[in-house]
């Protein structure tokens, strides 16, 4: 596929980096649209659930991509499963969520990781927005409900980190997602939540030897297949 053109649709502007520097690393082909909502996620906030209007404004911004041109769509915000699902039935066109292509990837991991027992497969989730592990942890359920496996979820909120990368302190985010991916329980694969989360990553790996994973990198692989197939 020669530069097909992908909207990025994001709640928050710390999605943007992340998910750009995901596409030049591993799709610089791809030709990149951003669109941003930043009220969103204050409003998701502010009400404490999704809304039907926030539903509806998600496919308001669906449909803007597709009039635009765009080919695929991924969305970077994680705490709005029932939105983007309703979007990408109105645009019918390749659409990702932001974390399921990480979701399948982490099952994987797990499930290799004990390809020789019946363990409980322990996946960790980490978060810096409190309403993404709520919308995450249903989606998840829900992917895992049919494994004849068991698997356990493991949730952790980070409070204070998203405050600090939105007033620039970058060290200081990553440093709290670190000290908080070492107290959760042994994990055969551990995922960062959010989008903005990835840059944290590399520390947060040099404070334990379970894999973890960011839903950028998993998200572009996945979307790129997806379109080569369709």
């Amino acid at each position: 596929m020669s530069a097909p053109r992908i909207a990025l649709i994001h709640a928050t502007p710390l999605a943007i980096e992340p998910v750009n520097s995901s596409f030049k690393k591993l799709w610089p082909e791809a030709s990149l649209q951003n669109i941003l909502d930043d009220s969103l996620s204050k409003d998701h906030a502010a009400a404490g659930h999704l809304t039907a209007d926030m539903v509806e404004r998600f496919i308001d911004l669906a449909q803007y991509a597709k009039r635009a041109g765009c080919q695929g769509i991924l969305f970077t915000c994680s705490a709005f499963g029932e939105a983007i699902e309703a979007a990408a039935a109105a645009v019918a066109m390749p659409t990702l969520k932001p974390n399921e292509a990480m979701f399948e990837d982490a099952l994987r991991a797990a499930l290799k990781a004990h390809q020789n027992d019946a363990e409980v497969l322990n996946i960790g989730l980490v978060a810096t927005f409190a309403a993404s592990i709520v919308s995450m942890s249903e989606e998840f359920n829900a992917l895992t409900a049919g494994l004849e496996r068991p698997v356990k979820l493991h949730s952790l909120f980070v409070p204070h980190a998203m405050d600090a990368l939105a007033q620039g302190q970058a060290d200081e985010h990553h440093r709290l997602i670190a000290e908080g991916v070492q107290t959760l329980p042994a994990c055969d694969v551990i995922m960062l939540a959010q989008f903005s989360m990835a840059a944290a990553q590399t520390l947060a790996q040099t404070k334990t030897s379970t894999p973890i994973l960011t839903s950028p990198e998993c998200a572009v692989l996945a979307l790129q297949k997806r379109m080569k197939n369709d």
